[in-house]
């Protein structure tokens, strides 16, 4: 069985949002992405305190599908260095990961 992952990236805005999880279904990247709204991010950008609204993109995938989703990702993100991070998931309802790899092809 694949290994599942928690992709999580934050966006600066709905459009990019949208274009990501757009691209990301299409191409059967991952079968779901959450979307939070209004995430306040703090953080230093070449040595400068940031504060910055973002909206959070939680996607389920596969770590088979995990380096294109990346690239993905990367084609659309408007930042130099956005946050994208797999997190492995260790335990989940056996149906949900079964459909997750039906939606990615992976099954």
């Amino acid at each position: 069985m694949d290994n599942f992952l928690l992709v999580m990236t934050n966006v600066p805005d709905e459009s990019i949002a949208q274009a990501i999880i757009q691209a990301v279904l299409e191409k059967k990247l991952a079968a779901c992405v959450n979307v939070l709204p209004a995430v306040r991010s703090f953080y230093s950008w070449n040595g400068t305190p940031q504060l910055a609204t973002e909206i959070a993109l939680l996607i389920k995938t596969t770590e088979a599908k995990y380096i294109a989703l990346q690239a993905l990702i990367q084609s659309i993100h408007p930042y130099d260095v956005p946050e994208i991070i797999g997190i492995p998931i260790a335990q989940g309802l056996p149906a949900y990961l079964q459909w997750v790899l039906q939606e990615t092809g992976s099954a």
